[in-house]
């Protein structure tokens, strides 16, 4: 790859961020949109569950097969195709003439989003080579996620009062033209030099394991856990989880490379992006509910209540980077972990929706903690891994993302669904919400304990073992960089 100049990797960054900016905004105006769309459209409980889930299922079961795609192909060239088909599907969305349309134009734009996010960090990661410098990027990266949570809540709302829920898929439109244009125009074609083959049994393994887990949560407070319809998308998750990890072990370049589980920053980094989205999926959902169906606010104002949270993320998130180029991942992990425990509990245990000084608490609460978590997930997921496979390797964590947020939004609201509680009001969501709560505080509580066991110097064994794995894999295509050698000898002492 030709070597840029600072000025032009700055733009790089930007460009690839406008992507994140409009899949992040995608995802919180959605949130505040959903009660409009519930009225409109007639739509359950488990019909809202399905507008967001319809999204996060495909994108999460294509992320993997973009990056590598994108590695084969040219990452420019896939960016672009995920940039248009984006763009053209959320405004087939904005059209959708019942809640079935909504979900499969849904689907659709995931197939664009697939594209997005792993894409634009592989190309980061290519552009940005030295790890300081990266830091930073990544640094900048999440607080596009914080900007996206501020500004989402509040043009959500403002969309929906004055226009209706619609509207909300029209802000991706421009913004992802000026994409296109910026990067046909600024961003340099990259490919891995011998990317890995198509793997389409593991392709098919992973999106029933997915689709099949995610619907027996998402249907089992109406069917019954123990309906035969529930037990047999159950038995077929467990079928498909079990043939991927046997699959996969026997293929010479699967989708999913297991080795890069052997490293312990790796694999936690994978577990806590799970856990840290799902929290975010949760949050947002019980809110959102509780917001405008309980305390009768509009749109606009229940995204001016969650403006503390986003705020936070906004502010603590190139803080983060900052923390992870200077000091490593654990001390924003134990951070973060200890933020998103301190939330949940205060609205499980304390009752923050007693009072709005609470309440901002546990939102300013949360914000810092998921501000503080995505820089040491996203560094790790790339600076750990072979840099000519950098595409699969993110989207290993943005597939992470995605899974996490598809069964927060599932398990939150299966909890919430009990009863038809969710368009409860006042004390009887409350109580329903409860044990959604203690679901969140354990995400985060999670997050603390394996922040603390894969930042260790166990853990930084486990990846150098795991690194030298792959020196032996020429096969594979992967680069490895010793830290005695700069970025150019590495690649010269490639067995490529």
């Amino acid at each position: 790859m030709i070597e840029l100049s600072r000025r032009r990797r700055l733009l790089v960054l930007a460009i690839c961020c406008m992507s994140l900016l409009i899949v992040s905004l995608d995802s919180t105006i959605m949130n505040v949109a959903l009660p409009s769309m519930q009225r409109e459209l007639h739509a359950s409980v488990s019909g809202m569950q399905w507008t967001i889930d319809a999204y996060t299922l495909v994108m999460a079961s294509l992320l993997m097969l973009a990056g590598s795609t994108a590695d084969r192909l040219g990452r420019r060239r896939v960016f672009l195709i995920g940039l248009t088909l984006f763009s053209l599907s959320s405004l087939l969305c904005s059209l959708a003439p019942s809640l079935e349309w909504l979900v499969a134009f849904r689907a659709v734009q995931a197939v664009g989003g697939s594209m997005l996010n792993p894409v634009a960090m592989s190309i980061i990661a290519n552009t940005m080579t030295e790890p300081r410098e990266r830091a930073r990027a990544i640094g900048v990266w999440g607080a596009t996620v914080g900007i996206s949570m501020a500004a989402g809540p509040v043009i959500g709302g403002l969309l929906v009062e004055s226009v209706g829920w619609r509207s909300v898929f029209w802000v991706n439109v421009p913004v992802g033209a000026l994409a296109v244009f910026l990067t046909l125009r600024y961003v340099p074609e990259s490919r891995a030099p011998r990317p890995r083959r198509v793997d389409p049994v593991g392709q098919l393994l992973v999106i029933t394991l997915l689709g099949s887990l995610t619907y027996a949560i998402i249907e089992a407070p109406d069917a019954g856990w123990t309906s035969p319809q529930i037990l047999v998308f159950v038995l077929v998750a467990l079928g498909s989880l079990a043939g991927l990890l046997w699959y996969e072990r026997r293929r010479h370049e699967p989708l999913i490379d297991l080795r890069f589980f052997h490293s312990a920053p790796f694999s936690g980094a994978t577990v806590v992006a799970g856990c840290a989205f799902a929290a975010l999926a949760g949050f947002l959902f019980i809110n959102t509910l509780y917001l405008q169906n309980v305390r009768g606010l509009s749109a606009l104002d229940a995204g001016l209540y969650m403006l503390p949270m986003a705020g936070m993320m906004l502010v603590f998130a190139p803080v983060s980077g900052r923390l992870v180029g200077s000091r490593g991942p654990r001390l924003p992990l134990l951070l973060a972990g200890t933020g998103m425990v301190a939330s949940g509990v205060l609205f499980a245990a304390f009752g923050a929706q007693s009072t709005n000084l609470l309440l901002f608490s546990g939102f300013v609460l949360f914000g810092i903690g998921f501000g503080l978590v995505n820089a040491p997930v996203t560094n790790t997921a790339v600076s750990g891994m072979p840099r000519t496979q950098a595409g699969v390797a993110a989207a290993v964590t943005s597939t992470s993302r995605q899974v996490g947020q598809s069964l927060g939004v599932a398990v939150i609201g299966a909890v919430l669904a009990k009863g038809a509680q969710a368009t409860a009001g006042g004390s009887t969501f409350l109580a329903a919400a409860r044990p959604a709560w203690w679901i969140i505080a354990g995400c985060g509580a999670a997050i603390l304990l394996i922040g603390t066991l894969t930042t260790g110097g166990w853990a930084r064994g486990t990846a150098r073992r795991t690194a030298a794995l792959f020196d032996d894999g020429a096969e594979a295509g992967i680069v490895h960089q010793r830290p005695d050698r700069s970025p150019g000898t590495a690649k010269s002492a490639s067995p490529m």
